[in-house]
């Protein structure tokens, strides 16, 4: 699971537990102007041939962490529950998304893009 922080022009991604282990990573820091909106994706694509994985963990329909290569580009993952999935587009960044867990998405969803509208008045 991931914890977010939204710090003035800064957006936080804290990798909580075992999932730092598991996705080779403990926390992503992204500049608000990088960050494109945020959705819920409650049935994200964590089957077999979904994205080549470069690093971390990848359990087909049961676990996904780490930086996959899909669509050509990078995207972070760290899911366990796809029911519990937001995704936050990028730009300017090394990855193109990040598909999270997060323990309510629709809040975490609504505050970030509250925060990205704010920040490109």
């Amino acid at each position: 699971m991931v914890e977010i922080e939204i710090d003035g022009d800064k957006i936080s991604f804290e990798i909580e537990g075992w999932d730092r282990l598991w996705s080779l990573r403990s926390r992503l820091e992204i500049p608000l102007d990088h960050v494109k909106g945020a959705y819920q994706d409650s049935q994200p694509a964590m089957g077999w041939f979904q994205g080549l994985k470069v690093a971390g963990t990848d359990f087909p329909n049961v676990l996904r962490a780490g930086t996959f290569y899909q669509d050509g580009g990078f995207v972070f993952w760290d899911v366990h529950h796809p029911e519990q999935t937001i995704v936050v587009e990028l730009e300017h960044e090394h990855f193109q998304k990040l598909v999270i867990e997060v323990a309510d998405p629709d809040a975490a969803a609504r505050e970030i893009n509250k925060a990205v509208s704010r920040k490109h008045r």
